[in-house]
């Protein structure tokens, strides 16, 4: 009997240390061909403009206005939003950002069939706008 609850607790603590270990999130690996990428669009004030507009379109619901990640759709989304004004996020390059943003994964959409890759690159500008 002694060996059955032993057995039984040594479960529930392994269940409860394995629930919490999958409750962190994985490291979001980019691809080297995408960590060195560079922005091949002009960071012109028309680009950072067109950058908003699209940003407002496909990003701001969940990642709110300011990139802050508290948009309105935030609290559905599982995981990390990020804080797009924060130096970690600042500090990734730009084909970081690109592949982050394009590619996606989990709840973190494709958009590789609702953007051309030029317009995520605008999109990618804007992002730089919002530093803290």
């Amino acid at each position: 009997m002694k060996t059955l609850k032993f057995l039984f607790i040594l479960g529930v603590i392994s269940f409860g240390f394995l629930a919490f270990t999958t409750l962190e999130q994985d490291e979001w690996k980019v691809p080297a061909k995408y960590e060195k990428m560079t922005n091949p669009e002009d960071a012109s004030k028309g680009n950072i403009e067109i950058g908003k507009s699209l940003y407002s379109k496909h990003c701001k619901s969940c990642h709110g206005k300011e990139g802050y990640g508290d948009g309105p759709k935030a609290e559905e989304v599982e995981g990390d939003l990020g804080d797009f004004s924060s130096a970690a996020t600042q500090d990734q390059s730009d084909g970081a950002l690109f592949y982050k943003s394009y590619i996606g994964r989990n709840d973190m959409p494709n958009f590789e069939k609702k953007m051309s890759e030029e317009d995520m690159w605008l999109v990618v500008h804007y992002m730089r706008t919002l530093k803290e």
